[in-house]
């Protein structure tokens, strides 16, 4: 009894320890974004602030910056609203239906077109730059969050399209089999019998788009206009602009902010992330 007991005591510290390293940059960041530069100057790292003052996180959500190209996170937090929602669920969509089809309707050839799709899992991002950014050009989007949004569905085709495609292979083909001789065709298989079934899967893919979209500073940096930059270019200009004194309280407060979506959808949805990963585990 006493090393069972030593046992989960020893396996409990460990994973207190861990958890405390991994969670005090984020303690040092809000407690820092409390503070007024006075008692950042003059006290400790870890030391609480003497009172909660917003002033910091005022500042970097409206007016924290004033150099050049440099403003507060509320225009770039917005730009990156309007292209991660569109984004996730475009490339969600399409990769389901590629998943749809690779497993469900196979035709000759579809495992190797799977097999050439695995390279855009593996591959870095940036070999693409120079072609991508031709092609918008070409297109006529470049420099916006409408160019920035097909960026990162086709970033994203390849891992949302791997994900769908393991799930459905472990869905049994008598399932189709019997409804298309029941007459239902694609879109209807697809949307009344596949789709629904794919709850957990769904939010293993919108997890895990949001979180690549949201935090991406590559395509953001490379892609976007003065006027469609997102939020992670955003931190970037403000931490970095040129300023006789720095602010820690307002960059600290701006790095929360940019982080905050992430961290309260795997808060709220953490779970599905879990579940949905081990769901199609069986097979594929």
């Amino acid at each position: 009894m006493n090393t069972q007991l030593l046992s989960r005591a020893l396996v409990y510290g460990v994973l207190l320890l861990a958890a405390f390293f991994f969670l005090a940059p984020l303690y040092v960041m809000l407690v820092t974004s409390l503070k007024d530069a006075e008692q950042i100057r003059s006290g400790n790292l870890l030391s609480l602030p003497n009172s909660l003052n917003f002033e910091a996180w005022s500042l970097a959500w409206s007016s924290a910056c004033t150099g050049t190209d440099c403003r507060g996170l509320q225009p770039f937090f917005w730009n990156s609203v309007i292209m991660v929602v569109p984004a996730v669920l475009v490339s969600t969509l399409w990769g389901a239906m590629n998943g749809y089809v690779l497993s469900l309707w196979k035709f000759r050839g579809s495992e190797v077109m799977f097999g050439f799709m695995l390279f855009g899992v593996f591959m870095p991002f940036q070999v693409v730059l120079l072609p991508m950014s031709q092609v918008l050009g070409w297109l006529g989007i470049s420099s916006s969050i409408g160019g920035l949004i097909v960026v990162h569905c086709l970033a994203g085709l390849a891992g949302t399209t791997l994900f769908f495609r393991n799930y459905y292979a472990s869905i049994p083909k008598e399932l189709v089999n019997a409804a298309r001789i029941d007459g239902a065709g694609f879109w209807r298989i697809f949307f009344r019998i596949v789709l629904p079934m794919s709850t957990p899967i769904v939010m293993v893919t919108l997890i895990w788009q949001f979180t690549n979209i949201w935090n991406d500073f590559l395509f953001g940096v490379a892609f976007s206009g003065a006027d469609s930059k997102p939020i992670t270019v955003g931190l970037n200009n403000m931490v970095n602009t040129s300023s006789s004194v720095k602010s820690y309280n307002v960059d600290m407060a701006a790095a929360v902010i940019a982080g905050l979506p992430t961290m309260l959808v795997y808060v709220l949805a953490g779970q599905y992330f879990v579940k949905g990963l081990t769901a199609g585990a069986v097979k594929g």
